[in-house]
């Protein structure tokens, strides 16, 4: 949900950023197919749009940051003033290692608890303030060590209960209390009893149960 002068932050698997404003994106009414990203931003053959976050005032960048995590599993904090001069065709947010994608963005205002679940079942849960903050051509650090094959499928700001939905359609809601904190970089807990009858996790959110 966003106002006309609300900016959209779009991020791409890897690892740019590209910015509009809402009125930038055309209006169209619930069964219509919409308009082609490649009509509203200068994507790069075969980048994909991963995520989206929406933003009032770029300018006001005080204690407001973007977390970021990709599918390796490493996390990085960037303070949301960087990216005020953003082009066009969109600018580098983060480096990453050759095979590696961003999955998940999330912003945060320095008081945030991180989650990241993986796709065979693991999550860790931390202080964001356990990864500093960094400028746009930084790698960023160790958010879960990974377990051979295994791979980061979410992430997501701490609160009231989580959702997990697996790839043969199932889920649950769990406490969020029931994820210890713990430093970043370890193995993390058991999320999910994956089972070739629920298949691994393929997302996550946080949800209150409003929803």
């Amino acid at each position: 949900t966003a106002s006309t002068h609300d900016y959209i932050l779009f991020f791409t698997d890897t690892g740019k950023v590209y910015r509009k404003k809402g009125y930038q994106i055309p209006q169209a009414g619930k069964t219509a197919k919409g308009t082609n990203i490649v009509n509203i931003l200068q994507v790069e053959q075969g980048e994909r749009v991963q995520t989206m976050v929406h933003t009032r005032n770029i300018e006001d960048e005080e204690n407001r940051f973007l977390v970021m995590v990709t599918r390796n599993g490493t996390v990085k904090r960037l303070p949301v003033g960087t990216l005020r001069n953003l082009r066009n065709n969109g600018i580098r947010a983060l480096r990453m290692e050759e095979g590696d994608q961003l999955i998940s963005v999330r912003e945060t205002d320095g008081t945030r608890k991180i989650l990241i679940a993986t796709h065979d079942g693991q999550a860790i849960c931390f202080d964001e303030n356990d990864v500093r903050p960094m400028g746009r051509d930084a790698v960023g650090v160790r958010g879960i060590r990974l377990r051979e094959g295994d791979y980061v499928v979410g992430a997501a700001r701490a609160g009231k209960t989580v959702l997990s939905i697996t790839e043969k359609g199932y889920g649950k809601r769990t406490p969020v209390e029931e994820y210890r904190i713990t430093g970043r970089g370890g193995l993390g807990i058991r999320n999910y009893a994956v089972t070739e009858k629920t298949g691994g996790v393929v997302g996550i959110k946080v949800v209150d149960g409003s929803e």
